[in-house]
């Protein structure tokens, strides 16, 4: 009979892994937030409305998809720290720093940790459809409604304007661009999926 001594057993360690986990999550959530900062500075002004065409909102809801909705809604209010900091996170058609979260595109702006948060959960704990790809669409489609509703609104507010006004100023011009982000967010993150599966 053999004996194995307790010192050659192998210990696991909780709270290292714990901070490996913490820091992935760290590293996670601030390359989101470079990312939505890239995304914000692919931007062209509209000369009808004060709201700018950019890929801002494709990066919020593919960072809420990935990251999920707690570490995507948390990586969305870093965003917005890093923002009112001064960093160059925001797009460039507007005042930057502190004034840009008072401005006209402020509620966009505020609406993003929702955003994030509504389609990680619509990815990751309410399914409503059996594809990778469909509930992406739904999770993106739900993930996009607080962005219009909380962007118009202020706008309305901010500029005041009625709500036929802000539907044309901030809602109608960007539907179909919508589709198309949405539409993109959910087959990149179908292709993550599929890959992360591939390779598990």
């Amino acid at each position: 009979m053999q004996f194995v001594s307790s010192n050659s057993l192998p210990i696991a360690h909780p709270t290292k892994s714990l901070s490996n986990s913490l820091l992935r999550q760290i590293t996670l959530s601030i390359a989101a937030t470079g990312f939505v900062g890239l995304c914000a500075h692919i931007s062209l002004p509209l000369p009808f409305t004060a709201v700018p065409l950019t890929l801002q909102t494709f990066a919020v809801i593919l960072v809420g998809m990935v990251l999920g909705p707690v570490a995507g809604f948390s990586s969305m209010v870093l965003y917005l720290a890093e923002g009112a900091a001064g960093l160059p996170v925001f797009s460039p058609h507007g005042l930057g720093g502190v004034a840009q979260l008072m401005g006209p595109t402020a509620g966009f702006l505020f609406s993003y940790p929702l955003a994030a948060a509504a389609a990680g959960f619509f990815t990751r704990t309410v399914r409503l459809a059996q594809s990778n790809f469909r509930n992406g669409l739904i999770a993106g489609t739900v993930a996009s409604l607080p962005i219009f509703l909380l962007g118009a609104a202020w706008l309305a507010h901010f500029s005041h304007i009625g709500i036929t006004a802000a539907w044309y100023v901030a809602v109608a011009p960007f539907v179909v661009g919508e589709i198309v982000k949405v539409t993109a967010a959910a087959g990149i993150f179908t292709s993550l999926r599929r890959w992360r599966q591939s390779h598990s």
